[in-house]
């Protein structure tokens, strides 16, 4: 025997089929405001990844520094290469010092403030430089240096250049500029420059290192890591998430504030949901008190104007998901171009993540069925003595 419907299923699709376009309307209010609000994550979550991409490529994921100066430590050394979560370590010295670029017959002197790093050819594998950085980086020679490109304008520098630098010991050296590189994050291009290990070493009068730097497979094994092999007190371990805490801040920040705005939409149409069902309850108050007259309860009746609501909400949710994850695939087929000379970046990259759209959908979900609940009360709440008479 086929089992038939419930009242409140039949009584919601009766009413939802009498208000077709108006239905409609609102439920595309929902799926727009769906729409919007994934796409505007999925661009925040992948302007975050690259600007983060762009700033691990000069710099190391884990940093261990030594409290005290001293020289390389094989026994870390060997623990760090055993360890399967490291890609490659490389020793490091740094320092502070002023470049300066004498005047020329066409050009006047230049000069700017630089963290200079001495770093050996290990760093190849740990500074993953785009284009043919690497490779200069990998053989690069006493006495050049390698400058970040907004350091390098800043001075006046190109490749074949003669440098003067004086350190933070007020010693001096000359140096050859041998190419310049540009990561995209303005901090590091405009402040790092690099020599060999020994030439820093040399104009410090020290053999010693400031410590390692360190490259995963994973990123976000860097706090993991550092627990794991830093032991005794002699480095300090200083991840890449706590070196760019505030930038980090700074975009979690950015995403939940478009995340609030963007979500107004979804606000605006779950009002549309109250505001079609309470119209719904007006029209039928006469029907709701001869059902409740004939044994209908309050119970039957909010379920009714609830399914409506939900029917409502669930449609709006699941055609803005589509039409959300539509316009992020196009996004990423046909990137949204940005000027190079403003952005570190040339397109702005789109990241889906499943978590934002759970979310998303679970927060919509709840804010329609809160704009469903209350006509559905209302209706409950008719008193058919009153109305019949």
């Amino acid at each position: 025997m086929a089992r038939l419907p419930s009242l409140p299923l039949t009584l919601a699709r009766a009413h939802l089929t009498r208000r077709r376009a108006q239905n409609l309307i609102t439920m595309l209010g929902i799926a727009v405001g769906m729409m919007v609000l994934i796409t505007a994550l999925s661009l925040t979550n992948g302007f975050t990844r690259a600007l983060v991409d762009a700033t691990l490529r000069a710099t190391p994921h884990l940093s261990l520094q030594r409290y005290v100066p001293g020289g390389r430590d094989p026994n870390l050394e060997r623990t760090l290469r055993a360890d399967p979560r490291v890609e490659a370590i490389a020793p490091f010295l740094a320092d502070k010092g002023l470049l300066t670029r004498p005047a020329s017959r066409n050009r006047n002197a230049g000069v700017d403030f630089a963290t200079l790093f001495g770093v050996t050819p290990d760093a190849a594998g740990v500074l993953q430089f785009p284009g043919p950085t690497t490779q200069a980086l990998r053989t690069l020679k006493d006495g050049e240096v390698i400058l970040g490109s907004a350091l390098a304008q800043s001075i006046g520098a190109f490749s074949g250049d003669e440098l003067r630098l004086l350190n933070s010991m007020q010693r001096r050296a000359a140096l050859k500029v041998r190419t310049l590189f540009s990561t995209g994050n303005y901090q590091i291009d405009s402040a790092y420059a690099f020599v060999t290990l020994r030439t820093l070493q040399d104009l410090q009068g020290t053999t010693n290192i400031t410590g390692y730097q360190v490259r995963l497979h994973d990123p976000e094994q860097t706090r993991a890591v550092a627990s794991s092999v830093v032991a005794g007190g002699t480095f300090s371990p200083i991840a890449w998430q706590d070196l760019y805490r505030t930038l980090l801040d700074q975009l979690a920040l950015q995403k939940r504030v478009i995340g609030f705005v963007v979500f107004l939409i979804v606000i605006v149409a779950a009002f549309g949901i109250a505001s079609v069902l309470t119209l719904t309850v007006f029209e039928k108050t006469q029907e709701i008190a001869i059902l409740r007259a004939i044994g209908a309860t309050r119970g039957v009746i909010t379920r009714t104007f609830l399914i409506e609501g939900v029917i409502l909400g669930v449609s709006g949710l699941i055609l803005g998901d589509l039409l959300g994850l539509a316009v992020c695939a196009y996004f990423t087929a046909y990137p949204f171009r940005l000027p190079g000379d403003l952005y570190f970046i040339t397109a702005l990259p789109v990241e889906v993540r499943a978590t934002d759209v759970l979310w998303v959908n679970a927060v919509g979900l709840a804010t329609t069925l809160l704009a469903a609940y209350l006509p559905a009360r209302r209706a409950a709440g008719v008193e058919p003595a009153q109305i019949i008479r």
